[in-house]
């Protein structure tokens, strides 16, 4: 095995990747509600198989179950993918503007937390630092 120095930084990215069963319905979410940017796309037969979406700096990725392969059961239980910020409540601002329906923002371990649930199930939280009293809600808006 390869010695590997510890200075060296290899991995820069962990990038979420969702399958999803409706991929229009999905794009409408991320891109529409949330302002994620289609970056790359994969076109299969036709249909829009695979895409990555990029805001600020911060990537995901999609890509269609095709209609045999569909586990059973709920996608991403137990999962969160927590996305930091520099302003969670911006982002829930923005969010219902758009037309969602985010979680009131609260805070929890110091940060205050915004969070969402995709067309399939996936748990998404937008997360900011805050010096408000642990649990309490964000009265504004």
């Amino acid at each position: 095995m390869a010695e590997v120095s510890a200075s060296a930084a290899n991995i820069r990215e962990a990038v979420p990747f969702f399958n999803v069963a409706d991929m229009a319905q999905s794009l409408r979410f991320y891109e529409a509600g949330l302002g994620f940017e289609v970056t790359h796309r994969w076109i299969d037969e036709g249909l829009l198989r695979w895409c990555a979406l990029r805001r600020d700096g911060v990537s995901i990725m999609l890509q269609a179950y095709r209609p045999d392969r569909r586990p059973e059961g709920a996608p991403g239980v137990g999962v969160s993918i927590c996305f930091m910020c520099d302003d969670a409540i911006a982002v829930w601002r923005e969010a219902r503007a758009r037309g969602l329906s985010p979680a009131r923002p609260f805070v929890g371990n110091g940060l205050w937390v915004t969070g969402f649930t995709d067309p399939d199930g996936y748990r998404l939280d937008f997360e900011s630092p805050t010096d408000a009293e642990e649990e309490s809600e964000y009265a504004g808006d």
